[in-house]
């Protein structure tokens, strides 16, 4: 059997500061088994790895002499069980969750999409117990919340007087 590559390049969007996950997953979605995307990003998308990773693709990644990036992702890798994405993660009722002690203040104001959730996403990773986030943003981060509860985390964002964002993110 052969397998169909699809083509999606986002660099258009991205050029107009619109964010493309909803068009990659929306194109992942309609994929059949045999498919596999090649997405063109300005960028190397490295958030969105491990997001199609738990739907069961792979990636191969490389840079093109323009400067863009080709990545195509494969069907058949470990795929893992998907948490339930019905609402985005927001604030809750805050039962059983556990309250920050501290936090680390994260500036993302400034820079384009998806470099505010990269920013984000790693400060997360190197989180310490007990530690909160509050990022400053300069949209709301509607991406980010299926992020943070494939983490185990929540957040809650607020609009500011100037018009920014700030988004207080705490383990679940």
């Amino acid at each position: 059997m052969s397998s169909e590559i699809v083509d999606l390049d986002v660099r258009e969007e991205i050029a107009q500061g619109r964010e493309p996950f909803g068009k990659i997953m929306g194109t992942v979605a309609r994929l059949r088994p045999e498919e596999k995307l090649r997405l063109i990003a300005p960028f190397e998308p490295l958030p969105l790895f491990s997001v199609l990773a738990k739907k069961g693709y792979s990636h191969a990644s490389k840079q093109l002499e323009s400067g863009d990036w080709e990545v195509v992702f494969t069907p058949g890798g470990d795929k893992k069980p998907e948490t339930k994405r019905d609402a985005p993660a927001t604030a809750s009722s805050g039962v059983g969750e556990a309250q920050p002690s501290s936090y680390i203040e994260v500036d993302a104001r400034g820079l384009e999409p998806p470099q505010p959730m990269v920013k984000i996403l790693e400060a997360l990773a190197n989180l310490p117990a007990k530690t909160g986030i509050r990022a400053h943003t300069d949209r709301r981060p509607m991406h980010l919340y299926t992020h943070l509860e494939e983490r185990g985390f929540v957040g809650e964002t607020t609009e500011q007087t100037d018009g920014s964002f700030l988004t207080h993110i705490r383990r679940r």
